[in-house]
């Protein structure tokens, strides 16, 4: 075992001497390869970070909630469709609490982003309205930072009371708790009742989750009009394991109320969290795909460059390989110090690719979220060694096969 182990040792001391003895052809012949390690590194980066930002941005919607809607979401390209189709309304989302069975909450809403929202002199743009009811809470997984949520009585009554975002907060009320304060929606004073929790950006970072005002259903119809904006029902199953059950229960209760003929589709959607990640999954299936073809034609050229270099090597080292032969190195140690020696060269050509590769990430995190996480830092590192071993591989069995005599002779 201790003479394996000096074997071993004595191979990575020649490998690295030759390296050493050649450091720029090594350097060189490692762009390939260090180009193949960046791209791979930055695109799974990427798609890393992306993924999990993603999964934050969606995490609100719930993976156990259902929304029944006039439109399935990703549509568009089927947009006359389903434009025709009747809007959901209050007596078919009363008609569907009272039949179904497998929920937890259930809560019609309507939203808008048109309405005017101020006080005094301050004023906010785009803010979210909805229009909701008591259950809205538990659908949308919210939690409040100050003072509470809507309650039946005001639902009912159509109070005029809300609950506003932090960003609502931050423009409206600088300096000041505006619980129990009024804000004017459209002109119409609404007094604060609660505060959220700060949640930060919704899908992508394309708007903010603190910018959102909740009123009672009546009090949005009032307000901003009855026939303005669609309803939309969301059901908090509660179990994500009854999930497909209770869609098909909503399916055929939703098809009675709104008397969809046995012959005919349905004339609403059910979405959910998956069709998010579905299209998710399809768009960077695309990119990584791209990014595969790339990364792979890279590190063909700078495998194509190892092995060609290691040609040259062992050409250049004849009469070392003759030498060591004869005086009673085996084949498979010939073989294995080219390996070796392959390997080295493209792990250093990794080493480099991670070292552009992070700051690389960390500019790109400025417009997109990145993660480096050790998973890929390893994998990269293993591709290196691999591509390392599969294009020094005839190379250094070209050596191992080598006659010492005739290899002694060589000049």
């Amino acid at each position: 075992m201790k003479k394996y182990f000096i074997e071993l040792r004595e191979i990575f001391s020649i490998a690295f001497q030759a390296i050493r003895a050649n450091t720029l052809r090594s350097v060189l012949t490692t762009l390939g390869i260090i180009i193949g390690i960046v791209a791979v590194t930055t695109m799974s980066t990427a798609i890393v970070g992306l993924r999990e930002a993603f999964m934050n941005s969606i995490s609100s919607l719930g993976s156990d909630v259902l929304y029944v809607d006039k439109f399935p979401w990703f549509a568009m390209d089927r947009w006359e469709q389903f434009r025709n189709r009747k809007d959901i309304t209050l007596e078919q989302y009363e008609k569907l609490k009272a039949v179904l069975k497998n929920y937890e909450a259930m809560a019609p809403t309507k939203r808008t982003f048109s309405a005017s929202v101020k006080r005094k002199d301050r004023s906010v743009q785009a803010a979210l309205v909805i229009g909701t009811t008591e259950e809205y809470q538990r659908t949308s997984q919210l939690v409040l930072d100050e003072g509470r949520f809507l309650n039946e009585l005001e639902v009912k009554s159509g109070r005029r009371v809300c609950i506003i975002g932090k960003d609502i907060q931050k423009e409206l009320f600088p300096s000041e708790n505006p619980i129990n304060k009024e804000i004017r929606i459209n002109n119409v004073p609404i007094r604060v009742i609660g505060i959220l929790e700060k949640q930060g950006s919704g899908f992508l970072g394309a708007f903010s989750m603190d910018g959102q005002i909740i009123i009672p259903l009546k009090t949005f119809e009032s307000i901003i009009g009855e026939a303005r904006n669609r309803m939309r029902i969301d059901i908090k199953v509660g179990d994500v394991t009854k999930l497909e059950d209770a869609k098909e229960e909503i399916r055929a209760a939703m098809r009675i109320i709104r008397k969809v003929p046995p012959d005919k589709p349905d004339d609403f959607a059910i979405n959910q969290q998956e069709a998010f990640k579905q299209m998710y999954d399809q768009t960077i299936g695309v990119i990584a795909l791209a990014g595969i073809v790339i990364t792979a034609l890279s590190l063909f050229v700078g495998a194509i460059g190892i092995m060609n270099i290691m040609f040259v090597s062992v050409t250049e080292r004849t009469k070392e390989i003759g030498i060591r032969k004869a005086v009673g190195a085996k084949t498979w140690s010939i073989l294995l110090q080219f390996l070796v020696e392959a390997a080295i060269i493209c792990m250093i050509g990794g080493t480099i690719g991670l070292m552009i590769s992070y700051p690389l990430s960390l500019i790109i995190n400025q417009f997109l979220p990145t993660s480096l996480p050790l998973s890929i830092v390893i994998l990269s590192l293993l591709i290196s060694g691999f591509v390392g071993i599969v294009s020094g591989f005839i190379p250094a069995w070209k050596a191992s096969r080598l006659d010492p005599v005739e290899s002694l002779r060589y000049e």
